[in-house]
């Protein structure tokens, strides 16, 4: 009977140590805007999500300051940021807080008031939501639920169909 009842724990065990891992990215299993902080250019002030404001959709960008894609999605936007007016965008990555800062200048996004752009330092975007590749975007609706992702270069009356006003 203990031989038994032993082999039973064992395989318990066993079953439990080898149980597959939920390998769903966290955005997917957590539809809410995540809970971030970010130090935000020019100045490195604190920016966290109770800062966004209520009833009003989010787009946020993970975006990488030398990366040439992240560049031409930017340019797409300010050219057509008149098809995201609502919208707040935060732009977010986790290098260097003076390549960021450049970039926030270089491209004058602080003529955007709807653009706030700043740094994970620890990473916890790219974890939350399993960076692999930049730009990558993540649209939420006005009552802060996730709506869709987007990868690469993508055209901003895309971003902007897909928007719940």
């Amino acid at each position: 009977m203990k031989k038994c009842i032993l082999i039973l724990f064992a395989i318990a065990a066993f079953c439990t140590a080898n149980a597959q891992q939920d390998t769903t990215a966290l955005y997917l299993q957590f539809p809410d805007v995540p809970p971030f902080t970010i130090q935000t250019a020019p100045d490195s002030t604190t920016f966290a999500k109770a800062d966004l404001k209520k009833r009003k959709p989010t787009l946020i960008i993970l975006f990488s300051p030398d990366c040439d894609h992240c560049k031409h999605q930017i340019k797409l936007l300010k050219t057509d940021i008149a098809l995201l007016k609502g919208v707040q965008i935060v732009m977010v990555s986790f290098l260097n807080f003076n390549l960021i800062k450049k970039f926030y200048e270089d491209f004058n996004l602080a003529d955007y008031p709807s653009i706030s752009v700043g740094r994970d330092s620890k990473f916890f975007l790219g974890t939350f939501y399993k960076l692999h590749t930049y730009p990558s975007m993540f649209l939420y609706n006005k009552k802060g639920k996730f709506v869709q992702h987007f990868e690469g270069n993508v055209e901003i009356n895309k971003i902007a169909a897909s928007i719940d006003l």
